[in-house]
């Protein structure tokens, strides 16, 4: 068999790009560059962001504008627009994607595998049946069909609706 490769061309940027160590959820935050910060959705209290490294295409993050790292530090407006969020990013991606089913979760705290732990937020991942193949498990490396950029503009369309 002969040796396969996969390319990953939009990798480069992250590789060699400097690391500013920002918190991106307060960045979001600032309606200056929506597309570049990939914010597919703003809200009153809460914004919806796709995941600059995907476990999936579609994978969104529902974060509060509010800089805390814990739910139990949201306003109880700030909470349920959070939940209000997250089921509006279930119908778009259901729409969009037509996944099996999906993972919706908050890591709270480092130890629980937040990379932004200063910063609470929620993962709204799309999944498929047998999407989980021998490419992450072997490889150490996620297939994505769709492009972070074609993925915003698709998902901003539908949360315009």
């Amino acid at each position: 068999m002969a040796e396969q490769r996969l390319w990953a061309p939009w990798r480069l940027e992250y590789i060699r790009g400097a690391k500013s160590g920002e918190c991106i959820f307060c960045a979001g935050a600032h309606p200056d560059d929506d597309r570049g910060r990939r914010i597919v959705h703003r809200g009153e209290r809460c914004f919806v962001l796709l995941n600059a490294y995907p476990y999936a295409s579609g994978h969104l993050m529902v974060a509060p504008f509010a800089h805390v790292p814990s739910i139990e530090q949201l306003e109880d407006e700030v909470l349920l627009e959070l939940a209000r969020l997250t089921r509006r990013s279930l119908a778009v991606l259901r729409e969009l994607y037509r996944p099996d089913g999906f993972n919706i979760g908050i890591n709270q705290g480092k130890v629980a595998g937040a990379g932004f732990d200063d910063h609470v937020h929620q993962h709204v991942v799309p999944r498929w049946a047998g999407d989980s193949n021998f490419m992450p498990v072997i490889g150490d490396t996620r297939v994505l069909p769709q492009s972070l950029d074609d993925s915003w503009r698709e998902i901003s369309e539908a949360f315009a609706t």
